[in-house]
Parts: C-alpha cells; sequence; structure tokens
C-alpha cells in the first residue's frame, strides 16, 4: 500500500505519529491536516500543510520558526534535524568554526529574534556559513517569510523521506 493510502486511512493520532514531525516540534499543523483527508498526493499533503501555517497567526508562525535549532551548536534537537545537520557536516565543525557558527548565530538571534533556518540537506557547512552571512543584510520581514519557505522545504524533503521517495528529487 502507498504512503498515500496509508495516510489516508489514518485516526488522527496515527496520522500525527506518522507527519507530525515534519514540522519541527510543531504536531498542531497534522493535527488540523488530519480534518482535510483525503489527499490525493503526497505533494497534495504537503500544500494543505503549508497553507495551515500560512494562515496561523504570525505568532504561531513565529513559535514554528522557533522551534528549530540553530545550525551548528551541540543542543538536542530531533533525530531528522541531527541527520539533516550530520548530512550537511555541522555536527563534524572545527573548534573554530563552531565558534564562528555559534557567533554568527548569536548575531542573527539578536538581529531577527529568531533563528537561522535553512532546508541543508544538499548543503555543506560553508555554504550554510555564506547564507547566513548573507541573510543577515535581509529585514526582519523578508527573513521571516525566507524562514518559512525554508521550513516548508524541509518539510517536503521530511515527507519524502517518511514516504520512502527520492528525496532529492528536489522541492516541488
Amino acid at each position: 500500500m502507498e504512503f498515500i493510502e496509508k495516510i489516508n486511512q489514518t485516526n488522527t493520532r496515527q496520522f500525527v505519529e506518522m507527519v507530525g514531525g515534519v514540522f519541527e516540534h510543531s504536531p498542531w499543523i497534522a493535527e488540523e491536516a488530519d480534518a482535510l483527508k483525503p489527499f490525493s498526493s503526497l505533494s497534495h499533503l504537503h500544500e494543505r500543510m503549508v497553507a495551515i501555517v500560512k494562515n496561523a497567526p504570525s505568532g504561531q508562525q513565529l513559535a514554528l520558526i522557533q522551534a528549530h535549532p540553530n545550525l551548528g551548536e551541540k543542543a538536542a534537537m530531533t533525530d531528522d534535524s541531527k541527520v539533516e545537520q550530520k548530512g550537511a557536516g555541522l555536527q563534524d565543525l572545527s573548534l573554530q568554526e563552531y565558534e564562528q557558527f555559534i557567533s554568527l548565530n548569536q548575531t542573527y538571534m539578536e538581529t531577527f529574534g529568531f533563528p537561522f533556518i535553512l532546508a541543508v540537506r544538499g548543503k555543506n557547512k560553508y555554504e550554510i556559513y555564506q547564507s547566513m552571512k548573507e541573510r543577515l543584510e535581509n529585514s526582519t520581514s523578508t527573513e521571516f517569510q525566507t524562514a518559512l519557505e525554508e521550513i516548508y522545504k524541509i518539510a517536503w524533503l521530511r515527507l519524502m523521506e517518511k514516504a520512502g521517495e527520492n528525496a532529492e528529487s528536489g522541492f516541488l
């Protein structure tokens, strides 16, 4: 049975268990999406979940952004985040690189009030560091929207992985 068929046959608890983690520490998105079943495809499920976030109050969107860990920090994070950061080389930083990431993360947090968000799959630590430096030049509203767009990409990649599809085929 295909993943989307399984999803459509779940009760709310099962649905949240299966897809509640695609948006970091924010099962409320899956809880709301459950009422929108059936989904015709994985992209349809993703579109509905993204629409829930887009229609959420800005305070709830901010809480979603703030639920993400700082990139490169050695802090408690979800298994998905650990795998994604490890794949980008962020779990193996030298002391100097770690200090640079911590410094940039701190500057970013002080500037915007939320962590730097980037879909890191397929990127290396140098690309991530450069992106963080460049995005520090953005306005808060631009960065807020950029963070949400990156979260949507992360959720898509995580959904594809859960469905057993090739996440390397890219974002919608």
